[in-house]
């Protein structure tokens, strides 16, 4: 299951939002409304449905334990997940530390990612994007896109 768009929200003062009605509408029909959150790459969070948690934690726990790299790894990426679900209001609690990891102020922006949406305090999502005038999008993508056999390859 993936997921298009962008949803503006805001935080209560408990930390809780109200899942975008837009988000919810892409939800395959009798979806639960189980998610798993927890930091992103970058200061964001991920929201992840439990359907696309479940086999990206099943990669993760068949990391080689012997590899000081996977440890570190799994470390980081599982520090601070937690499962989700919005209350009787269709309220989801963001937990205290990992909106302190986003700097989650009041307005945020959940912003798809494919099989997850990105949790973004507003001014840094808008900075993000300041960010990405200042690159040449069209030779990122052709250096993404075409490397090992990516949707865009032209050189097979």
């Amino acid at each position: 299951m993936d997921f298009l768009g962008e949803f503006e929200a805001t935080l209560d003062a408990k930390g809780r939002f109200l899942l975008p009605a837009g988000f919810k509408k892409q939800l395959p029909e009798g979806q639960s409304l189980h998610f798993v959150i927890n930091r992103g790459f970058e200061k964001c969070l991920c929201l992840y449905p439990v359907e696309n948690w479940d086999p990206l934690y099943a990669k993760i726990r068949a990391l080689n334990e012997f590899d000081p790299k996977a440890r570190e790894f799994r470390r980081y990426f599982l520090n601070g997940a937690t499962k989700v679900e919005p209350d009787s209001a269709g309220r989801i609690l963001i937990p205290p530390n990992l909106k302190d990891h986003a700097a989650l102020e009041k307005d945020i922006v959940l912003s798809a990612g494919g099989d997850k949406l990105e949790i973004w305090d507003s001014s840094k999502y808008k900075q993000l994007f300041e960010s990405f005038l200042q690159k040449d999008y069209s030779e990122l993508g052709n250096e993404v896109m075409n490397k090992g056999g990516g949707a865009g390859n032209t050189n097979q």
